[in-house]
């Protein structure tokens, strides 16, 4: 009896031991199986990359723009580029309206000068009608008051002086709306592609490498251009501001000559 259960008993262990090598064999296996699987995805990657970046070489810089812009969805790109094309446009019309209104401020002083001493304020006047730019209609509107004494001059210069500035100064907010929204909207693009992401990782199961890389490459691509377009609107809204400060610089200076021109024609024409 002794000897059955003996040999039972060897029998069972050298079971167990069969089963316990074929499972830490399957295990291991197993465990091969998903380094394989780990390791074919990331060449898989590399290879991806490795073809994209030949084709980037091979393309210029106007299909390179198109193919980040399809990248980095539509969707959400084409509103950084309509606050891009807006702000620039707006930017163009007030940098041509600016450098039409300047003109050789101390030649025009010099011409008013000799108007007013050969042919009076009327011919000033016709001067100054047939000038451009800020200056001109300033000195017009106090030379139409000069009649009505030296304080309705300054009131006028000043008055019509705040017009002018308005006018200079016109669609600069809408320049730094856009200068605001377009990086805003970049960044909302790639929470928005970030989410997308992650949903499709939990669709998956998984951590694939090349998904979250992808959709993290995708979703930045929004704010990359979010932030150049506001790069370069920045630029085109800081030299308008610089532009208008030299005009309005230029203008309070030669409102202070009109006065001094109109008191000393007074004086003239008193003698």
């Amino acid at each position: 009896m002794k000897k059955v259960i003996s040999s039972l008993m060897i029998a069972a262990m050298m079971t167990l031991g069969v089963s316990a090598m074929s499972f830490a064999q399957e295990n291991g296996n197993n465990g091969e199986a998903a380094k394989t699987a780990v390791s074919e995805a990331a060449k898989k990657g590399e290879e991806k990359g490795k073809e994209a970046a030949k084709e980037a070489k091979d393309l210029d810089f106007v299909q390179v723009l198109k193919q980040k812009y399809i990248e980095g969805d539509p969707l959400w790109m084409t509103p950084v580029l309509i606050c891009l094309i807006i702000g620039v446009a707006l930017a163009i019309e007030r940098i041509v309206y600016l450098n039409l209104a300047t003109i050789n401020t101390d030649k025009f002083l010099n011409d008013v000068e000799s108007a007013l001493k050969n042919g009076g304020v009327e011919s000033a006047k016709d001067l100054c009608r047939n000038t451009r730019g800020p200056i001109a209609s300033i000195f017009y509107q106090g030379l139409d008051r000069a009649d009505e004494g030296v304080d309705m001059v300054e009131k006028s210069v000043v008055s019509y002086g705040g017009v002018q500035m308005g006018l200079l100064e016109k669609g600069l907010s809408w320049i730094s709306l856009f200068i605001a929204l377009a990086p805003m909207l970049g960044f909302l693009g790639t929470v928005i592609g970030m989410i997308q992401a992650f949903d499709k990782i939990v669709e998956d199961g998984q951590v694939s490498p090349t998904t979250v890389a992808d959709g993290i490459k995708v979703s930045l691509l929004t704010t990359v251009f979010g932030l150049i377009a506001a790069i370069f609107l920045q630029i085109f809204y800081n030299y308008i501001v610089s532009k208008i400060d030299g005009l309005v610089n230029e203008m309070e200076d030669a409102s202070i000559s009109l006065v001094d021109m109109v008191i000393k024609n007074k004086v003239a024409a008193a003698k």
